[in-house]
Formats: C-alpha cells, sequence, structure tokens
C-alpha cells in the first residue's frame, strides 16, 4: 500500500466504515441536504443537461433532423468565423465595453457600501438601501424607454444640453455616447444591487479595531484604507474573478434595444451577432460555435484569475 493510499484510509477509514459515516452524516443534516435539493436538480437541468446541446456546434444542424441525424461537419462553423472579415469588429466592440464595465461599474458597488457603511443613522441606512435596490428590478425595457424619454430630441437633458453648448447633442444616435449611456443605464440599475454581498462582508469586520486606531488618532480615512478594505479585500478578489467569466458577455437585449442605424459601428456585438445569425437567421449551429468559443474563454479567464489571485497571496475562487 503507497503511503497516500495509506493516509487516506487513515482519514476515511475503510470503504464500508466511509459509506457509513457519509450516510449517517445525511440523516444527521437530511433537512440541510433537503434544502439544497431544489438547486440541484435546478442546475441538472438546466445547465448541465443542456450541454448536450453543444454538440450542433460541429453539426450543420436541421431542426427536423435532430442534434443525431444532422450532418457532421467538424469545426466549419469556427473557420467560417474567424474567416468572417468584421468579426475582428464584434471582438473589439466587445472587450471595450466589458473593459468599461470592468473600470466602472465594478468598484461603484464597493463604493456605495463603504459609503452605506459610514452611515450612523440606522433607518435613513435601511431607507436608503431599499431605494438603491428599486432599480434592479425594474425591466431593462423600462431603462431604456426612460432613457429616450430623457435624452431624445424631445427630452429634457437634449434641450437642457442646446441650451448650454449652443447645439444639440445627439445622444441616442452617436457612436461616442452610445458606450457611455451603456454603462450609466448599468450603473444606475445595479449598483444597489451589488451592494448587497459587499455590505454582508463589511459586517463582519471587527468594530474593536476601529475603537482601537480612533484612540491611535486615526481618522475616518486612515481606518477606511487599513481596516475596511482590506477586512472585504478577499470578496472584492471573488467578485473580480467572477466577473473576469462574463467578460464576453454584453448582453444583447441591452444593446438591441439601445441600436439603431446611426450607432450600429458600436453597438455590434458578440452576444447581438449571436443573436442575429441563432434567432434571426437560423443558422442555430453558427451561432453555437461562437456561444461555445465565448464560454471556453469565460472559464479560460476564471481558471487564469484565479491562479494569479493565488500568486498574490489571495485565497480566489478555489
Amino acid at each position: 500500500m503507497t503511503t497516500k493510499a495509506a493516509e487516506r484510509r487513515a482519514v476515511h477509514g475503510t470503504g464500508k466504515q466511509y459509506w457509513r459515516r457519509l450516510g449517517n452524516e445525511i440523516r444527521r443534516d437530511k433537512w440541510l441536504y433537503l434544502l439544497l435539493l431544489p438547486g440541484f436538480i435546478y442546475f441538472i437541468i438546466f445547465k448541465y443537461l443542456p450541454m448536450f446541446g453543444i454538440v450542433i456546434a460541429f453539426e450543420n444542424y436541421v431542426p427536423y433532423s435532430g442534434v443525431l441525424g444532422s450532418q457532421w461537419v467538424g469545426t466549419k462553423w469556427f473557420e467560417y468565423f474567424f474567416g468572417f472579415p468584421a468579426w475582428t469588429n464584434y471582438l473589439a466592440n466587445t472587450l471595450i465595453l466589458s473593459v468599461m464595465n470592468i473600470l466602472l461599474y465594478f468598484p461603484a458597488p464597493i463604493i456605495l457600501a463603504l459609503m452605506l457603511n459610514e452611515m450612523l443613522n440606522l433607518r435613513y441606512k435601511k431607507t436608503l438601501q431599499t431605494m438603491l435596490y428599486v432599480p434592479h428590478f425594474i425591466s431593462i425595457v423600462i431603462v431604456v424607454s426612460i432613457t429616450f424619454v430623457m435624452f431624445g430630441p424631445s427630452g429634457i437633458v437634449y434641450k437642457l444640453t442646446q441650451q448650454l453648448l449652443g447645439h444639440p447633442i445627439n445622444y441616442m444616435g452617436s457612436p461616442d455616447t452610445f458606450r457611455w449611456m451603456i454603462i450609466g443605464q448599468t450603473i444606475w440599475k445595479e449598483t444597489g444591487w451589488g451592494t448587497i454581498i459587499f455590505l454582508a462582508a463589511l459586517t463582519n469586520v471587527d468594530t474593536q479595531l476601529y475603537e482601537a486606531a480612533m484612540v491611535d488618532g486615526a481618522g475616518r480615512l486612515r481606518r477606511l484604507w487599513h481596516i475596511t478594505l482590506p477586512a472585504i479585500r478577499s470578496t472584492i478578489v471573488l467578485m473580480l474573478i467572477l466577473r473576469m467569466g462574463s467578460v464576453l458577455d454584453t448582453g444583447y437585449d441591452h444593446l438591441i434595444l439601445m441600436a439603431n442605424p446611426l450607432n450600429r459601428k458600436v453597438s455590434q456585438t458578440l452576444d447581438v451577432f449571436v443573436y442575429q445569425q441563432g434567432i434571426q437567421a437560423g443558422q442555430f449551429s453558427y451561432a453555437s460555435a461562437i456561444g461555445l468559443m465565448k464560454s471556453v474563454v469565460s472559464v479560460t479567464l476564471v481558471l487564469a484569475s484565479n491562479k494569479v489571485a493565488h500568486l498574490l497571496g489571495e485565497q480566489g475562487l478555489y
């Protein structure tokens, strides 16, 4: 018996002992496992079983023939995409939006959570938190409609800009303002909701550290920099790693609602391209191939980010 096998047997016991102990733990915590069951079933049905459909990325999929009856074409659709002249434009638009999202939106919930954490009036703090959560539950269709009302040719922002600058700015049609409008809508809609996890992390900060720092004469900024931020650093790193998994996801519904012929040059991303090819053009295999490439890149970025976090001394995702 090898050393590792001996150590494993010493820890877990024999096979029968291991399964007996596992059965006892399940019976002891049966209600906790029962609560886990719905989520487990959800991921099996809606996340893992649909992975079988990935095979159509390597087929000339015909709905009437089905997945198993369609013609196998190998990597045809991947080669077709990289031979498409405008694929670099779609990728560039996607990456620019993602980088802007990380640089501008990702820090917003952290900053807002730190500001809320400094509030001493609990009643006002709870009321403000509730108000900040509300935009998350508003449909993106409503958000875009509000944007059109405010920034459109008859909107108050459009008219105010015209009076201040002497000439109007086409917020809704200009390629120069399109990305800023998208990021602004995202920040307004999701920042409040994103503070939840950071506020939860802030509750674990030992208040005695603040009291000791105050005794030593540390002001609010020093307490924030030397106590609060280090306490939630692991949470920030974890959320950043998870965010790297959706770098190529820009949300086709949001972009399609905001897109028009004037800003089409910057509104065409990979998500929009997948929607156009898969839903509008009916090229399901082509759209699946692009989606599969996005998934592979996303997993790679998550693994790489987690490795970098370990090298920097952080716990990371796992």
